[in-house]
């Protein structure tokens, strides 16, 4: 698929790149910089896919601080816990900013309308939800928060709260390279005796998932499976025959990843032979007729299945950081892995250091970049080359 760099100034002439490019302007020369933006961006366009980049992304994206009266009732009950939920995220919108390309959605669903209006640790701190957030929880439609009774308040408290502060940000940006949105279904019992129970997603739930996302974004803004597996028999096949849409097909968009396990797949998928018609690409392994994106958290156990995955074709998630262990010893290791794994979307909680830890344990692409050529898939294409800088 790859271009020799003769039809790479081809591809700049006829972008009209001559006019402000040296007479050079092969991938050398424009990682050099020593060619116009024009043939380097019109190169990327045209050779890239979707699936040749690597970005960071942040985990749990909605979520703030928990309040500290609350988490000193987890540390008496639960230290090991506390210091899991103690970790807190930006708004959406200055995540983007700051070159974030991957946010990651909790759901609950909640047709009727205030199931989580009364969060019992909260009660027990003596916390009052404010009204404009007692009013959001109120209303029918899915709600985002990280475990319901305990860690709530989300920087977004509705699903359409926080798709709208995503898309208003992607309208004011539209050349940013694809944002993957990773969304976990949660069916999950309260963790406080008496609190609000998880509905079951079932498959009302999910297709009322799929409107609600096509509602705020038009399908000329979506990245859909049908959008990749187009002829082709399974969606599996498209991607192992390099059906992803280029870079400059992509530019602008989103796309939406289910990360669960096979019985919500299974439900999402209904009796689909792929996943036709539906808005999610599923977590799925390498042999389903649904394969196309792969959540690889570990990406020092499994470099060599994120890898292969990869180089075959694959989208892969994998973490820099978990449960806030890495960001307080300082250690950089895991975090350096994923960026080299080849997994395209590698997330964090740590955008920006975190200042009670004392130290300056971040995750960022090198060169303030949004997202580079991939690795392990455009190594000798474009190697180290910004595809988009953070703003």
């Amino acid at each position: 698929m790859w271009k020799r760099a003769a039809v790479f100034v081809a591809i700049c002439i006829a972008a009209g790149g001559t006019q402000a490019a040296p007479a050079r302007c092969d991938l050398a020369a424009a990682n050099a910089g020593d060619a116009g933006p024009g043939c380097a961006r019109a190169w990327m366009d045209r050779n890239l896919k979707l699936n040749d980049l690597v970005s960071v992304g942040t985990h749990n994206s909605y979520k703030t601080q928990v309040p500290e009266a609350v988490m000193a009732l987890i540390r008496a009950a639960a230290p090991d816990r506390a210091e899991e939920l103690d970790y807190r995220e930006p708004p959406l919108d200055r995540q983007l900013d700051a070159g974030a390309r991957q946010l990651e959605i909790d759901v609950y669903y909640d047709p009727e309308g205030g199931r989580f209006l009364h969060p019992m640790a909260l009660r027990a701190a003596g916390i009052v939800l404010d009204p404009a957030r007692r009013k959001a929880l109120a209303r029918p439609g899915f709600k985002v928060m990280h475990v319901q009774d305990v860690d709530v308040l989300s920087s977004c408290i509705t699903l359409k709260d926080c798709l709208r502060v995503i898309r208003h940000w992607s309208l004011a940006h539209p050349d940013h390279v694809p944002i993957m949105l990773m969304f976990n279904a949660k069916t999950d019992p309260s963790p406080e005796p008496g609190g609000a129970a998880a509905l079951p997603f079932d498959e009302a739930a999910f297709d009322a998932l799929d409107v609600e996302i096509r509602a705020v974004f038009p399908a000329g803004e979506l990245i859909t499976p049908d959008d990749v597996q187009r002829g082709y028999p399974t969606l599996r096949e498209a991607v192992l025959h390099d059906a992803w849409p280029t870079l400059g097909e992509a530019r602008g968009k989103v796309f939406f990843a289910l990360d669960e396990g096979p019985d919500k797949v299974a439900v999402y998928r209904g009796t689909r032979r792929s996943l036709e018609g539906r808005v999610f690409f599923v977590d799925s392994d390498e042999t389903s007729p649904v394969a196309a994106y792969m959540t690889i958290n570990d990406p020092v156990a499994d470099a060599a299945r994120i890898r292969r995955a990869v180089e075959a074709g694959f989208i892969v998630r994998t973490r820099a950081d978990s449960g806030t262990v890495e960001a307080r010893a300082n250690d950089t290791a895991r975090r350096d892995r994923a960026i080299a794994s080849g997994a395209q979307y590698v997330s964090t909680d740590y955008l920006w250091p975190e200042p009670k830890l004392h130290n300056d344990y971040q995750v960022r692409l090198s060169g303030e970049a949004a997202a580079r050529c991939n690795p392990v898939r455009a190594p000798e294409h474009c190697a180290g080359l910004a595809v988009e800088t953070a703003r």
